[in-house]
């Protein structure tokens, strides 16, 4: 009869295992795409220190040194057994501590596994069960750190026959009849990696932060510094890049993994990236900034000069003012660089239309004189239109004209002719003549 029990309990433990994992809801760490919580427009003047705000209380690293207490498991049961409505606690335990018994009528009725956040078994053992045990029995999963609660709920009822004893399934919870006097188990397996692995939560908790220069896509932003939980610090890019960029030692017990930026000029302009990933809770945040420099605003400087020399006693009777000087100092010499310009501009000016007019007078200079000649009626004739036809006379004297003379005067006249040369007529010169008349 014992070992049909037994028998009957395993198999009911199978069975339950399955039902316990349809319906928890653990992490999903299995998500790597960090969604976009916040885009932001910071504006900050040249030379200032700009603080771009990152904050998530859930990347609070809060582990006990000496005692891990993030992660806890208790029983309770809700009873009508004794005619009113009761809910109470059974027995807690830690992930680094030893389980605690509230009641001292279970000490030793009642115990859960001793491996029970390494193997992920958290079911709940109860020996001799009783009527009185009767009731509605929750297996609470609670982990601070990743502010994760699941809860199962199993129904137990007990029974004095055999035949009776039983396990199914009522449509929200498992239900299970036990015969009285015997051992049941109680099941409440969950074997999700953040339940069980204890020493792998500080190396899967990181905050970096990527800067875009203007026109840099997301893919290739280049990365700025990695923190991580356990203490680890990477800085990336030339050293005075991370002297003026940091984060503050003490991001992961406050939270606040705001970048602050100092001494900003006009390089720093960008798209700015907060990333926080902590692969253990499956938490994927990143946090958008657009960062803009601006040019600080110059005020006037007034010196007050005032008269150190020692005064004479001060008649009350007499009212006077004030020896106070008031002396405005220019913000910078612009305004006489501008007058320098404008000077220096006439002159050019006047040097470029000096250079015109000697340019066109030359140019007249060497032109050739023209006449013109009026010709009936005040019509301009050009002579160089006339073309005359000299005819060459050479070939002529070298000719014997033999010509017959009546007497020798006449002879003689004829070769004093030929031995003269040609004449040259300048006709010009007649022309001018006439028109000068």
């Amino acid at each position: 009869m014992e070992q049909l029990a037994k028998l009957l309990l395993w198999q009911l433990l199978l069975q339950q295992s399955s039902v316990v994992y349809l319906y928890s809801v653990p992490a999903d760490a299995s998500n790597p795409d960090s969604v976009v919580v916040s885009v932001l427009n910071i504006s900050a003047t040249r030379g200032s220190q700009a603080v771009l705000p990152c904050k998530s209380y859930r990347m609070v690293w809060t582990q006990d040194r000496l005692n891990d207490r993030q992660r806890v498991v208790h029983w309770d049961v809700y009873s009508t057994y004794y005619g009113d409505n009761k809910m109470e606690r059974l027995c807690d335990m830690y992930s680094a501590g030893n389980q605690r018994v509230y009641s001292s009528y279970n000490q030793g009725r009642i115990l859960m596994p001793q491996n029970a956040f390494t193997d992920g078994n958290f079911s709940l053992v109860i020996k001799d069960v009783a009527e009185s045990d009767a009731g509605v029995y929750s297996c609470n999963l609670h982990h601070h750190y990743c502010h994760l609660y699941e809860t199962v709920k199993i129904q137990l009822d007990i029974t004095k026959k055999a035949k009776a004893a039983k396990e199914y399934w009522d449509g929200e919870k498992a239900v299970i009849v036990a015969l009285e006097g015997s051992t049941v188990m109680l099941p409440c397996v969950n074997r999700n990696h953040i339940w069980t692995e204890r020493h792998s939560e500080e190396e899967q908790q990181v905050v970096h932060w990527d800067r875009q220069p203007p026109g840099v896509p997301h893919d290739r932003a280049d990365r700025l510094i990695d923190l991580y939980a356990s203490g680890e610090r990477r800085s990336y890019g030339p050293l005075f890049i991370r002297q003026k960029m940091n984060i503050t030692d003490t991001a992961f017990a406050l939270g606040d993994f705001s970048l602050r930026i100092s001494e900003l000029e006009n390089a720093d302009e960008g798209t700015y990236s907060c990333h926080l990933h902590h692969h253990y809770c499956g938490l994927h945040e990143r946090r958008i900034y657009q960062v803009f420099v601006t040019e600080p605003v110059r005020e006037k400087k007034v010196v007050n000069l005032t008269t150190h020399n020692t005064a004479p006693a001060i008649d009350p009777n007499v009212v006077r003012g004030h020896n106070v000087i008031n002396v405005i100092i220019p913000e910078s010499r612009i305004h006489f660089f501008q007058q320098l310009g404008y000077v220096l501009a006439t002159l050019l000016l006047f040097v470029v239309l000096l250079i015109i007019v000697v340019f066109i007078t030359r140019k007249r200079r060497q032109r050739g004189y023209e006449y013109n000649v009026k010709k009936y009626g005040e019509k301009d004739v050009n002579l160089k239109e006339f073309t005359v036809d000299t005819t060459d006379l050479t070939q002529y004297k070298s000719e014997d004209i033999r010509l017959d003379y009546k007497n020798n005067i006449l002879k003689e006249k004829a070769e004093q002719a030929r031995s003269f040369p040609a004449k040259n007529i300048d006709l010009d010169k007649d022309f001018r003549k006439e028109y000068c008349k």
